[in-house]
Parts: structure tokens; sequence; C-alpha cells
């Protein structure tokens, strides 16, 4: 099995070494192609004012001054002889649940190797801001974790979004299919500060509030301790919606 690996923390982010790591458990045919920088936030952008510059680095190991998904095009277009079996993306540093997923260019890299007819996996390991991440978690149950899906396989516009827990490798509490769900937008902040030269600027970021959220989510599982599993199709029309604009416009 011929495997991809991509990122959106960079090529020398600690969590794509946990990825390469993992890939190696379940072939020695591994490539990685991954952002020259942090594309954290990048989401499904595509450089199209500007040239895409590639550096090998080593032995099918190569960075791209871009984003994921140029990454990802990369890869497919310039560098592989033809399609990988597998890509998987990550392990991003944080959590990719609920509307992270809109934002994500870990999700976005895996968006397009699905959009492009390969398998993707999208990986990320939820730790706090500012303290040690638990990468050994992700590292020892992400071998189960997709040899079960690749077993199982899945749709061919879909692909899955799995995270780990803020846990210890042998506190997870289970493997869970589940949805995504909300977070609570009060969340979010921005915060206003003042440069050097009494120039304002604004920070982006979130809230760490107490709360429980219900199960049965993504935000839910991670908040007990498992790892949870989510499908995202590509398809993003609504059915509902389309058959009541139908109506509407049916004369």
């Amino acid at each position: 099995m011929r495997i991809l690996i991509c990122n959106d923390d960079g090529i020398d982010a600690p969590g794509i070494k946990v990825m390469e790591k993992i890939a190696r458990q379940l072939s020695d045919d591994v490539w990685i192609v991954a952002p020259a920088a942090e594309q954290s936030g990048a989401g499904r952008s595509l450089s199209l004012t500007s040239p895409l510059r590639m550096n090998e680095l080593g032995e099918r190991r190569f960075s791209v001054v871009g984003t994921p998904t140029d990454c990802v095009m990369m890869a497919l277009r310039q560098v592989l002889d033809g399609k990988p079996d597998l890509l998987l993306s990550g392990v991003n540093r944080g959590a990719n649940i609920a509307e992270d997923i809109t934002y994500s260019g870990t999700i976005a890299a895996a968006m397009e190797g699905t959009l492009l007819g390969v398998p993707s996996i999208a990986m990320s390991q939820v730790g706090a801001h500012g303290q040690k991440i638990r990468w050994e978690t992700a590292e020892e149950h992400g071998p189960k974790v997709v040899r079960r899906l690749v077993e199982t396989g899945w749709g061919r516009d879909v692909l899955m979004n799995v995270n780990f827990p803020d846990v210890a490798p042998d506190e997870v509490n289970g493997i869970h299919a589940v949805p995504h769900g909300r977070r609570d937008q009060s969340d979010v902040t921005i915060e206003p500060r003042v440069d050097g030269r009494d120039i304002p600027y604004y920070w982006i970021g979130l809230r760490r509030q107490k709360s429980t959220p219900p199960p049965g989510t993504d935000i839910g599982t991670i908040w007990r301790g498992g790892i949870s599993v989510t499908p995202i199709s590509l398809n993003f029309t609504d059915s509902k919606a389309l058959q009541a604009v139908g109506e509407v416009f049916s004369d």
C-alpha cells in the first residue's frame, strides 16, 4: 500500500513525525509532501496568485511553499507516478471537531485527496494550548484505527475525520463513530492589543470554559476520553432545503 502524508502544521511539525510512525506500521511505501511552514486555519485555500516552490528534503520527502491543498495537488500531479492507495493528513496539533472542520487545513488536505479519488483520513491529537501534547495517544491508537477503516472501506465522496482525546493511551474510552457537534460560539474571543508603534491589532482565540457537552457527538466523545471517528461527505447539498426551494420555484 502506497501512503501519502500531508498536514497543515508544516513539514517540521512533531505531529507529522507521529503520522509517519503510524504509516510505517502499515506500509514501507510512505511519501511525505507537506507545507514548508505552518498553514493552520488555511482551510481549502489554493494558491492562484503566487508560484509554488517545492524542495526535496530527502527520499520521498518534499516541502511545498503553499497550502495543504497545494501540497496534495503537487503530490498527485508532480511527485508521485500515480495515485497513492491512502492519504493520511496530520497528526494535527489540537482538535478538529465541530466547526473546526470548515477552517482546518488538515481536513482540507483530506478533502482534496478525496476529490482526487484517494481514500483519505484526517487525524488530530486534542490538547490544550501551552500544555504538553499527548502524541503517544495518537501514535499508539492510530494504526489500529486506520487498519479498521481501510479493511472496512467507505464511500468514494467521503473522508474520515479522527480525533484522539487528551488522555494517556491506556485511559482511552473506546473508539466511537459519531456526528459533528456544535461549539458554544461564546468560546470565540477577539483580543485587542497595541503594537510598539501604537497601532492596534487583534488576536482571534478560544476561551477555555467549563462545560459538559452531551454524548453522541465528536465534542462529547472527546470530552469523555474517547476517540471520535466522523465520516464527512463532500456533498454539501441539504436535501430538505432543496425540496422546499424546489417547490417555491416549481412554476
